[in-house]
This record gives structure tokens, C-alpha cells and sequence, in this order.
């Protein structure tokens, strides 16, 4: 279920822009949970793109991060400069491989399970918007994560 709620998230970016029959279709497709159209206006279709749309592209960031990681940990002496003197794990290499490969390991998954939610309040926005479920508070969640996801890819684009 973890795979396929992440799945979702990386999917929503694209169902943002899809009809409103697709977006429903997924969810019952991928997750085997039905999603029905209750309340399926232009103005919320709007809203549940929108949202839809910045979490997704969230997810997406954080994706990128997991494949940053791994590249960047496993693959440490081809990416790193000499200075293994102030790097974690240094002064050798040996130790700052060691150290940056077990962050890359041990992080990775945490960001997969940090997609896997987004993919479950992905379907929770859905269900909200457009299927009449009276869960209000996933739109807040989705737009304070949005807005907090903007920020941090402004920060990290910053720091490069």
C-alpha cells in the first residue's frame, strides 16, 4: 500500500491537468479505494487542481531529493571533492563514504514514506473537494505543506 499511495502522489501532479472522470478513476484503479463525484463544480475541480497540483509537485521535489541522496551517498567519491577533511565521516575517505552511504540509506526510505502520506492526503483532498467528505482540514494541511514546500525548494535552490 506504501508503493502504491506513492505512486498516487507522483501521479497527481499530471491527473491535476486530466478530467475530472480520470481523477476520480485513478484512486479507484491504483489505491482500490472509489472515490465518487458528489460535488464535481467547475470552481472545486479548479480547487482540487490547484491543490492537487502543488502537492504533487511537492512530492516531486522530495522524490528528487530520495534520487539525490542515494547518487550522492553510494556513489560519494565520484561526486565528492578532495576535501574529505572537513567532510562527515572524514578525514579519509573511507569514512566519509561510509557516513555519507548510511545517510543516503537510512534517508531515502524516510523520504519514500514522507511521499507515501502526501499520496494518502492526496486521495483525502480528493475525497473532500469532490466527493462531499466533510474532512476540511486536509485542504488546510495541503496548502500550509504547499506553501512550506515552496519555501523549502526556494531555500535549498538558494543554498546550491
Amino acid at each position: 500500500m506504501v508503493a502504491r499511495s506513492a505512486v498516487y502522489e507522483l501521479l497527481a501532479l499530471p491527473l491535476a491537468f486530466t478530467r475530472v472522470r480520470t481523477r476520480l478513476r485513478v484512486p479507484r484503479l491504483l489505491l482500490r479505494e472509489p472515490v465518487g463525484a458528489h460535488n464535481a463544480s467547475p470552481y472545486r475541480c479548479l480547487i482540487q487542481s490547484v491543490l492537487s497540483g502543488a502537492v504533487g509537485l511537492l512530492g516531486w521535489f522530495l522524490a528528487t531529493l530520495t534520487v539525490l541522496v542515494l547518487v550522492r551517498g553510494l556513489a560519494y567519491p565520484l561526486v565528492g571533492a578532495d576535501g574529505y577533511e572537513n567532510s562527515w565521516g572524514g578525514p579519509t575517505l573511507a569514512g566519509a563514504w561510509l557516513v555519507h552511504a548510511v545517510l543516503g540509506v537510512v534517508i531515502a526510505p524516510l523520504f519514500l514514506a514522507v511521499i507515501a502520506l502526501l499520496g494518502r492526503l492526496q486521495l483525502r483532498v480528493t475525497r473532500t473537494v469532490l466527493g462531499g467528505d466533510r474532512s476540511w482540514w486536509a485542504i488546510a494541511v495541503a496548502v500550509v505543506l504547499a506553501a512550506a514546500g515552496g519555501l523549502f525548494f526556494v531555500a535549498w535552490v538558494q543554498q546550491i
